[in-house]
């Protein structure tokens, strides 16, 4: 298992996380991989992306720990990036990055070729998810509206003002929901036509969700918890208080158990802080006690964001090299 992070000192930060006897975070790289603020990072596969206030998208082999290429097409920082994985495959087939100039960019991501620009908002995207599908995708914007982009077309299908700005949206493990948070109040809404099913409403401003399998989703934020909230009451399911120094910047759900009557529920959860630090838990210890972290590692940054995988396998060991010829061969053409 992988995790990267980007911070506000623009340097990238990857550790592979390995669970046997005694779990441990092994630093795989870190360098300035940004000319300033690193705000998003994605990873899929043997693959990771990161997007700056440079309006640059930087891309990574995790499998030889090395920046392979950047992506030039945006005229804003980039806020957001995702991508979008078949289950039936290792490697990501599509990339989506959200800009604050207002649109998606759609990539090819086998190798990283330009598709299409979309305009999704009158003002930055503040964050955009993948349906399972992979034929749309949500994005919010600091315009304070919702859009619906048709990744079949290319083009933008729906786009409705909201009440107020909203900061994330996410779809749901299943698809068939999918999550929005504006300042301390998180939003559940059916995928089929947006229409609101519950709301859950946090002490102070939610920075990071993590949606997972039965009905859970967990956030982080100001109040430096990490919270579990049961999606089907909409109330608390468990919570870790003070699981960081300072704010929780992102949150991932690493792994599912497995062979026990819960066996759809998740238990490793690795999160991040602005402090520096990011940890490892065991998230079924909070149903019981306050847990300790399993692992942690601090980076000595104001980390800005996380993002984690699970290399099953790497059906292309060296990606850099594919990548490389075929932008070689485009600036031929």
């Amino acid at each position: 298992m992988t995790l990267v992070a980007g911070s506000y000192e623009k340097f990238i930060w990857g550790y592979q996380l390995k669970t046997l006897d005694s779990p441990t975070l092994k630093p795989l790289f870190s360098y300035p991989s940004h000319l300033t603020t690193i705000k998003c990072v994605a990873v899929s596969g043997p693959v990771a992306v990161s997007g700056g206030a440079d309006d640059t998208i930087k891309i990574y082999d995790l499998s030889t720990s090395s920046e392979v290429g950047s992506l030039l097409d945006h005229k804003g920082a980039v806020t957001a990036l995702s991508f979008y994985t078949p289950p039936s495959l290792s490697f990501p087939r599509n990339l989506l990055s959200g800009s604050e100039d207002g649109t998606v960019c759609i990539y090819d991501a086998d190798p990283f070729i330009h598709l299409k620009t979309v305009t999704a908002h009158k003002r930055g995207v503040n964050d955009l998810t993948i349906h399972l599908s992979g034929k749309l995708a949500l994005t919010v914007g600091r315009d304070s509206s919702f859009a619906m982009l048709n990744l079949v077309r290319g083009k933008r299908s729906f786009h409705c003002r909201l009440d107020e700005e909203a900061s994330i949206v996410k779809f749901d493990c299943e698809g068939g929901k999918f999550f929005m948070v504006s300042e301390e109040k998180v939003s559940m809404h059916e995928s089929i036509d947006a229409k609101l099913v519950l709301e859950m409403q946090n002490q102070k401003r939610v920075l990071c969700v993590a949606p997972a399998t039965n009905g859970l989703l967990f956030s982080g934020g100001e109040d430096r918890n990490i919270t579990a909230w049961d999606t089907t009451s909409g109330k608390v399911a468990y919570c870790i208080e003070n699981a960081h120094s300072t704010r929780v910047k992102g949150i991932v759900v690493l792994t599912r158990s497995s062979g026990s009557d819960d066996s759809n529920n998740p238990f490793l959860v690795a999160s991040a802080s602005s402090d520096g630090v990011i940890r490892v838990w065991d998230v079924r210890m909070a149903k019981k006690e306050k847990p300790n972290p399993l692992v942690e590692a601090n980076t000595k940054s104001r980390l800005t964001c996380l993002a984690g995988t699970s290399i099953k396998s790497l059906r292309k060991p060296q990606i850099g090299k594919v990548l490389q010829m075929k932008m070689k061969m485009n600036k031929d053409l």
